[in-house]
């Protein structure tokens, strides 16, 4: 393909790389206000994610205009297919991450004591940081990179994730089920970690896509 067809292609995935990394900083300011208990952090990390869905449709919109424009095939078409389907998976990621973030910081203002399971709280967030952080070394590396292996890593961050959030799931229905006047509170904690949960199921998603790109075969999605 021609120079400036490769150029386009980098271009694109430098875009989708800024978008996990505005992810990744949301996670781990998310993470430091709650460790911490500063509320400041919650409003800085919902900053990070406020233009994701916006950037992600002008990433599409390239995406788009490429294939028109140069008609690949065989492996480049792949590639451009996995970005176009990526830029979904990263949205969705952002949109809950967005609502953990502030569905946390409203719990941790409220009335509801959730700092019994604070370990595994932080436990099941790290598994999503984790895996995004190897996504995204990925794209800084793209040329350089097994997909094989990141979706390796990818996969065992997801599987820490839910077992943690199994774990968790567990010990709150049962304090649904005893503590009445509490049960609204716990579950709100409750849909509140499923963000995580889901989370974890998109970064597999998103690994699955580069070894599509990188290797052909058939795509394996998680609901």
């Amino acid at each position: 393909m021609l120079p400036r067809y490769e150029n386009k292609l980098n271009d694109i995935r430098t875009q989708i790389s800024a978008l996990v990394v505005a992810i990744i900083r949301a996670n781990e300011e998310t993470l430091n206000a709650f460790e911490n208990n500063r509320n400041d952090l919650y409003e800085s990390a919902k900053k990070h994610l406020k233009n994701i869905q916006t950037d992600a449709n002008t990433i599409d919109n390239e995406v788009i205009k490429t294939l028109a424009l140069y008609g690949p095939e065989a492996q480049e078409l792949r590639l451009l297919v996995a970005f176009l389907k990526m830029t979904n998976e990263i949205d969705r990621v952002g949109e809950n991450m967005k609502k953990y973030t502030t569905r946390l910081q409203d719990l941790c203002s409220s009335e509801c004591d959730i700092t019994i399971m604070a370990p595994s709280i932080i436990q099941l967030q790290k598994t999503t940081l984790n895996a995004l952080q190897y996504i995204h070394e990925y794209l800084e590396n793209m040329n350089t990179s097994d997909a094989e292996e990141l979706f390796r890593k990818v996969s065992v961050e997801e599987s820490k994730n839910d077992d943690l959030f199994s774990i968790i799931e567990k010990d709150l229905l049962n304090l649904i089920v005893n503590s009445h006047e509490l049960s609204t509170d716990y579950v709100r904690v409750l849909a509140t970690l499923r963000k995580l949960e889901r989370t974890g199921d998109r970064t597999v998603n998103i690994a699955a896509l580069l070894l599509y790109a990188q290797q052909g075969g058939e795509l394996n999605y998680h609901v």
